[in-house]
This record gives structure tokens, C-alpha cells and sequence, in this order.
């Protein structure tokens, strides 16, 4: 891929864009396929209530190439935000280029600047070995945690 990369606010215009990225990611990741129309809707509520969350894309010769998205958790402990890190995807193409790295510095900016974020963080497969080096090479540091979920029907 050639041109330069810019790295901006995501817009309902990239709706379709983040469908198709996070159908992709759910079959690369987790061999998991999503349904295209409850994906839309989930990212058209988003969109609608930014509160939740917001989306931060990557674009290349007028094209999405790659995106992260940040939720919110407060944090009594550190009277403040922590962000999370999810749903990032970048297409093959681009891969091994530096996108991810400028998505992350973007949102680690705004992060640093805003006055009430105090950190951010991310969750990654335990085999995802390449991802958990490139997140490390980034200054993150593994935290002792392990995930626990429950999902509802």
C-alpha cells in the first residue's frame, strides 16, 4: 500500500468498512462467524451514543484501512478513566506497516491529553503471540489478571 496514512475519528460513513472489519476479525481470530446485521446494529448504536465508546480508523488513499475501537471503564481506584482497547483489525495488505502502531499513538495521545484517562488497556488471545509482542514493543506491560465472562442469551 502507498500514500500516506492518516489517522482519524471514525464516521457513520465507515459503517460498512467496520462491519466487514469485525466479521473478519471474529472468522481470523476465534474461527467465529458474526451476523452482518446485528454487527450494523451494534455499530449504529455506537455511533448513536458515544458515550459507550468511540472508533478510530486508519485511511489510506481514501480507503479504511485499519481500526480500533475504545470503550470506557471508570476507575474509582485511580478516580479516573481507563480505556479499552478492542476490536482492532487492519487489513492483510497493510499489515506489518506501521497502521496499528499509528492508530495506537493517536488514541495513547488523546488519551495522555485529556485529563481524566489514566490508562489504557487491552485483552488478547494467549496465542496470539505476534499481537502480544507488537503491544509490548508499545510500552504495555501483561497485568496479572485473567478474563472471566458470562454471556446472556
Amino acid at each position: 500500500m502507498d500514500g500516506p496514512l492518516r489517522v482519524r475519528a471514525a464516521r457513520p460513513g465507515d459503517l460498512e468498512s467496520l462491519v466487514d472489519f469485525n466479521c473478519r476479525l471474529a472468522r481470523e481470530t476465534e474461527d467465529h462467524e458474526l451476523d452482518p446485521a446485528t454487527v450494523r446494529r451494534g455499530l449504529t448504536r455506537l455511533f448513536d451514543n458515544p458515550a459507550a465508546g468511540f472508533y478510530t480508523v486508519a485511511e489510506q488513499e481514501g480507503r479504511v484501512v485499519g481500526c480500533l475501537l475504545i470503550t470506557f471503564e471508570w476507575s474509582d481506584w485511580r478516580d479516573g478513566w481507563l480505556w479499552w482497547i478492542q476490536s482492532v483489525y487492519v487489513v492483510e495488505a497493510a499489515r506489518r506497516l506501521g497502521v496499528f502502531r499509528q492508530l495506537f499513538e493517536h488514541v495513547r495521545e488523546k488519551a495522555e491529553t485529556d485529563g481524566d484517562v489514566r490508562g489504557l488497556r487491552l485483552y488478547v488471545e494467549r496465542g496470539n503471540g505476534r499481537a502480544q509482542a507488537t503491544y509490548a514493543s508499545m510500552g504495555m506491560a501483561e497485568a496479572p489478571y485473567k478474563l472471566y465472562e458470562r454471556y446472556f442469551p
